[in-house]
């Protein structure tokens, strides 16, 4: 089992990459595979909901990360979308991509394991996770949750660890996640297959 963990700050090495990095140490602990991916400080696109991914799996635009993520996202089993607060929400560079992600490829993280974290030096953090929260869910993902809402505190680099309860709170985020990946991997091997959602209504409320 894999877990992919996306840093969606520009600092590779920042709050959210130690926050990030507290929750790989305890998947390792639990025997499971990870990889951290940062986002990084070149320009990235919005999604302009041209419809130029359909059928394809992939975006149409190529010239950031989103479509290597995709590639990465088809091969792994769990997730965890971290950003920093800028501006009383989640970072406008990783909903981008996640937007995008999640338009062209739901499919990669349909019925799939997954959770948001969010850093800030005060306030925004709980609007972070909700903003990126909505992505999973619509995606018919598997939540785990912590002890606490998945958020820790810190400014500058570093900051973060001093955050006690944040980093237990981490760490337990990772322990909820390896035992429901756990428990979806011995479903799998007793034949009990995830079930089969309805999608045959598409309605809106233009009338």
């Amino acid at each position: 089992m894999k877990v992919l963990l996306f840093n969606g700050s520009m600092n590779p090495n920042g709050n959210t990459n130690l926050a990030l990095r507290e929750i790989e140490k305890e998947l390792n602990a639990e025997g499971i595979e990870t990889e951290v991916l940062c986002i990084g400080g070149k320009p990235v696109r919005d999604c302009i909901a041209c419809g130029g991914c359909v059928g394809k799996g992939k975006c149409i635009f190529e010239d950031d990360v989103a479509n290597e993520w995709i590639a990465k996202a088809r091969e792994a089993d769990g997730f965890v979308f971290g950003s920093p607060v800028y501006f009383a929400h989640a970072s406008g560079r990783i909903l981008s991509i996640m937007d995008r992600m999640f338009y062209a490829a739901g499919d990669a993280f349909k019925q799939k394991v997954g959770a948001c974290i969010s850093v800030a030096r005060r306030a925004g953090t709980t609007q972070a996770v909700e903003d990126m929260n909505k992505h999973l869910s619509i995606s018919g993902m598997i939540v785990p949750c912590s002890t606490y809402w998945n958020m820790a505190f810190g400014r500058n680099p570093g900051e973060c660890t001093a955050d006690a309860e944040g980093m237990q709170t981490m760490r337990n985020l990772a322990k909820n996640m390896a035992w429901v990946m756990k428990c979806i991997e011995l479903g799998k091997k007793s034949k009990l297959n995830p079930p089969t959602l309805d999608l045959s209504q598409k309605t809106h409320f233009i009338r």
